[in-house]
């Protein structure tokens, strides 16, 4: 379940944005959770507001100078709906004095306050990507992930069926290894799917015969890449010379496959004696980009030959 609590929060950011903790150090364990921020109207991170709270509340110079400016009344309204909002985190920005009544309201719902010198929309440009990557939706695949031209490139098939030594021969020709047995796959938006390795397996491929290789040190720094999204899926399959047969020649439909509520583009490849099934990822690659530029040639061709045989006919 991804999540991530305040400390977390502060201590990878606080280099970034020069954060200090300013008070409410017994909240340190409060915890942001994908499941409850993605249930609720919350905004995960904005400037102070008391009409829909955010879970981190950013406080700049003209938030303080209109609770400041607050008659007493109005006052005492707005920090009971901050206090019953649920909120984790309130961040001073740009230096600015925190209001008493922040202050106390943090204290006694055990709220951290950190402070930075960076503007509001400095902080809340950096962390809310952050914010969405480390509590986005996560799921694992079997299979090898590869940057092939510039797209993210998943290899999938049965064991033994050879995924690793293509990923080996695609390496050896410039192309980039991300994660080789283990994907971990992030939703990190609406329409997009990163995948990563597993610290664990991070740079290294498994190849039978010749056990685990450290691609980064054989091939270089060039030869890796931490992370990629997910584009395109090739999944190699063992096919006998009647299924070679079967195959359809000029297939119209693309082939898609579902992953965490996506649908990615997939292109089935039979392994068998003689194929170069390096130079055949690279040109489903290649086709799949056309495609995504309104190139299909598989259409072409039949446009082309229906014409030419209405030609004919007339």
């Amino acid at each position: 379940m991804p999540q991530i609590s305040i400390s977390k929060l502060f201590e990878e950011n606080r280099e970034k944005l020069g954060l200090t903790w300013k008070s409410g150090s017994e909240g340190d364990d409060k915890k942001f959770i994908h499941e409850t921020v993605s249930q609720t109207n919350q905004g995960l991170i904005g400037h102070l507001n008391f009409i829909h709270p955010n879970w981190i509340q950013v406080l700049s110079k003209d938030e303080a100078d209109h609770l400041n400016q607050l008659d007493p009344k109005s006052l005492e309204d707005n920090i009971q709906r901050l206090s019953e909002s649920g909120m984790s985190c309130i961040i001073a920005a740009g230096g600015v004095s925190i209001p008493e009544s922040l202050s106390t309201l943090a204290l006694s719902t055990q709220t951290p306050i950190l402070c930075s010198e960076r503007s509001s929309l400095e902080i809340m440009w950096r962390l809310r990507p952050y914010l969405w990557r480390v509590l986005a939706p996560t799921d694992s695949m079997h299979g090898v992930l590869l940057d092939v031209l510039g797209m993210g490139v998943m290899i999938t098939g049965e064991s033994g069926v050879g995924k690793s030594e293509l990923a080996l021969e695609l390496v050896s020709r410039g192309h980039g290894l991300v994660a080789d047995d283990v994907v971990e796959l992030n939703r990190i938006a609406p329409e997009t799917l990163e995948g990563h390795c597993p610290e664990i397996l991070r740079d290294f491929l498994e190849v039978r015969g010749l056990g685990m290789l450290n691609i980064r040190i054989i091939f270089g720094e060039t030869a890796v890449r931490r992370r990629k999204n997910l584009n395109l899926i090739v999944h190699l399959k063992k096919a006998s010379s009647s299924d070679f047969n079967a195959l359809e020649r000029l297939p119209i439909e693309n082939v898609n496959e579902n992953i965490m509520g996506l649908s990615i583009r997939k292109v089935i490849i039979h392994v068998a004696a003689g194929r170069n099934l390096a130079v055949l990822v690279e040109a489903a690659v290649r086709n799949y980009v056309l495609q995504l530029r309104g190139i299909n040639s598989t259409k072409d061709f039949l446009e082309r030959h229906e014409q030419e045989m209405e030609n004919k006919e007339s």
